[in-house]
């Protein structure tokens, strides 16, 4: 029996330090690393990584959305915040025109990182596998860590580059990150190294960003062609002849993308037949990018006015107008809409009938786009202020 029990002791001494060492912190895991600030399983629509939230930028939310909200807080920087911010892991990430990328608690808004780039953020940020990317305006690509903001490495463009980042899988393996230039060319960087993948040149400069959807890349430019551009090597799947500049990022979802255009037109492109499918008519240049919903698709414009049109066929279904440009992007979230504008308002719409269901004033141009995620709105003003907005009633404000 004595000679029994050291044994019975070595195997739950060895037992427990594997327990140990399983849980340790620190250790490399198997699968992506959880960002900070991140609870367990987060809730629907709790994370809006990318700008229009998903690589076809279709600026469709999930979740649950408030009515009426407050102001829980604001974060001032050095600059105008044009930037679109993003929602990933309990935290906000967001350019300023003083040539910094914020990264904020989400929770309360406190300062996590900061980092300098080489000139004003403009573009929105992405925050892709952990790493988060963007472009600036003196055209550098940035890709740094999302826990601390180092800098994992940048890739040199001749343009400004205002528009966001994408990501995409090639056939062969890997990720590539995707970002347009104001140099006339599409990007495709590798991920892990920051070395180009392929390049494709157009004959103008391209304002907006690439959407993905499956295993292509889709953008538009100023010479008015939507290109479809195979991820596998850059090759040319498809070029729709669109007839106007097309200044912002396209959407895509079921095979049609939605665009809007210089000459006040929202068209929509059947993407396998190379062709328009039909267009609607604002009242003056679109250069936001529209939301698209199940049957209604949402885009603000020069003319100071939401628009609201029939995904299917492209008729007029309701507009609500603003008292300045609406250059941001709208969010469609549990049947409202989310959209700032030149004004300086914050809006909240149903989007039923376009009625005005809350509204906020910044007191500055909102030029950024929303963020919805978790219930929450974040959104960027020309004032210098990043803002978070939740429920009404919904706790008490910080930050002020």
């Amino acid at each position: 029996m004595r000679a029994i029990v050291p044994g019975i002791v070595l195997v739950l001494f060895v037992a427990t330090v594997a327990v140990f060492l399983a849980v340790r912190p620190g250790q490399p895991a198997s699968q992506p690393a959880t960002l900070p600030g991140a609870g367990a399983r987060p809730e629907a629509g709790a994370d809006w990584p990318l700008f229009r939230g998903s690589p076809a930028m279709e600026g469709a939310a999930a979740g649950r959305l408030a009515e009426a909200f407050r102001l829980l807080w604001r974060f001032k920087t050095a600059g105008p915040v044009k930037s679109s911010p993003v929602v990933a892991g309990g935290r906000v990430f967001v350019g300023s025109d003083d040539g910094h990328v914020y990264a904020l608690e989400l929770a309360d808004g406190a300062k996590a990182w900061s980092f300098q780039a080489d000139a004003a953020v403009e573009a929105p940020v992405s925050v892709i596998a952990g790493r988060v990317c963007f472009g600036s305006v003196e055209g550098t690509l940035y890709c740094l860590d999302a826990r601390d903001g180092k800098e994992k490495w940048k890739y040199e463009t001749a343009g400004k580059i205002l528009g966001a980042v994408n990501w995409v899988r090639p056939p062969g393996g890997g990720t590539l990150l995707c970002a347009c230039s104001f140099d006339g060319t599409l990007h495709a960087v590798d991920f892990a190294t920051g070395k180009a993948a392929w390049t494709v040149e157009t004959r103008s400069d391209v304002n907006g960003g690439p959407a993905v959807e499956g295993g292509n890349v889709i953008f538009g430019n100023r010479d008015g062609m939507l290109r479809v551009i195979s991820a596998a090597d850059g090759s040319e799947v498809k070029a729709v002849e669109l007839g106007d500049c097309l200044p912002g990022s396209p959407a895509v979802a079921a095979g049609r993308a939605f665009v809007g255009s210089y000459g006040a037109q929202l068209i929509c492109a059947d993407l396998a037949k190379g062709e328009t499918a039909w267009q609607y008519a604002a009242g003056g240049p679109l250069f936001s990018s529209p939301a698209v919903g199940a049957d209604r698709v949402v885009i603000g414009g020069h003319d100071q006015t939401v628009h609201c049109v029939g995904r299917a066929g492209g008729e007029g279904l309701w507009t609500f107008p603003t008292r300045g440009r609406v250059l941001g992007c709208a969010v469609i979230c549990d049947g409202k809409v989310v959209v700032g504008s030149e004004d300086g308002r914050l809006y909240v719409l149903k989007l039923a009938d376009g009625a005005k269901l809350w509204s906020y004033e910044v007191g500055a141009a909102v030029v950024s786009s929303p963020a919805v995620a978790g219930g929450r709105i974040v959104v960027g003003g020309d004032d210098g202020y990043v803002y978070a907005f939740g429920p009404a009633g919904a706790g008490k404000a910080s930050r002020p």
